[in-house]
């Protein structure tokens, strides 16, 4: 099974929630870290690193002594990654998307491809738990590709949790793909309400099944509750302000490890989802 666990806001306790799924587990799991700008699942689960693989994406390169600055290839980017000035072609690499069309279109063969670098993928081992993370290198803009290299690791046969990054973007979408259950993550705040409605909105676009966890439930109000109810969603967990957890947090320790009881009601809530929507379903 494929379970993604996603916020439409950073800082709600995504990757809390993920890390202690995975820990609450009683059985091997696949643990990716998808949040590829600021992966920080590695810091609670200390996994062994196993290997290190760069990630490249096919960028143009400009032969300027055959170019003649006909302007097709800039003409045809819609991201302004090719640009025609000084009587050449320029390329910006950190805007292309890798679609290939610039070296179609050119009418004399000067644009070629070559490999540009966008960030790696670290793999390592903790416990039951194979966990893997996308790292994207400083300057790059283009996660999506990333997280494909990430989810390249993806195995039908056991359990997988994604630990999406937040918001509603093309990265949070390319890291939801092909998932049988999403858990959004949300405070009761209403700037946490509002960003979860987003979610929803982008959840129920395509059609994925999902429900909802609080955390921190008791430090804000009954709104996210009340949303919930009034819109047919599964509340699947509350998980209150604690300080034990707080403390254990800062020593990078994991609600697993900080409260027995979480992992008892995670773990049930991975039994639910398995028989509902896994190899139960």
């Amino acid at each position: 099974m494929q379970i993604a666990v996603a916020s439409g806001k950073g800082g709600t306790g995504k990757t809390t929630v993920s890390v202690g799924l995975a820990q609450a587990y009683d059985a091997p799991v696949i643990y990716l870290d998808c949040d590829v700008e600021e992966p920080n699942g590695a810091i609670f689960l200390k996994p062994e690193r196993k290997f290190h693989t760069d990630v490249n994406v096919r960028v143009p390169q400009v032969d300027k002594d055959n170019c003649v600055a006909c302007g097709k290839c800039s003409e045809l980017c819609q991201f302004n990654a090719i640009i025609t000035m000084g009587g050449a072609a320029m390329v910006f690499p950190e805007m292309c998307h890798s679609c290939g069309g610039c070296v179609q279109i050119c009418p004399v063969g000067a644009i070629s491809e070559t490999d540009n670098c966008i960030g790696s993928v670290n793999c390592g081992s903790s416990s039951q738990i194979t966990a893997l993370e996308g790292v994207l290198n400083i300057g790059h803009a283009m996660a999506p590709p990333l997280i494909k290299a990430v989810k390249k690791h993806v195995h039908k046969d056991v359990l997988n949790i994604i630990d999406c990054p937040p918001g509603t973007s093309c990265p949070l979408l390319e890291s939801v793909k092909g998932s049988d259950f999403v858990i959004l993550v949300t405070e009761p705040t209403p700037f946490g309400l509002h960003d979860l409605k987003l979610s929803v909105e982008t959840m129920r676009e395509l059609q994925l099944p999902f429900g909802i966890i609080i955390n921190r439930s008791d430090s804000g109000d009954d709104r996210v509750v009340n949303y919930c109810k009034d819109e047919g969603i599964p509340l699947l967990l509350e998980i209150p302000e604690s300080r034990k957890i707080a403390e254990a947090y800062s020593r990078g320790e994991t609600v697993v490890q900080a409260d027995s009881r979480l992992k008892d009601n995670l773990e049930g809530l991975l039994t639910d989802l398995i028989e509902t929507y896994g190899g139960g379903k």
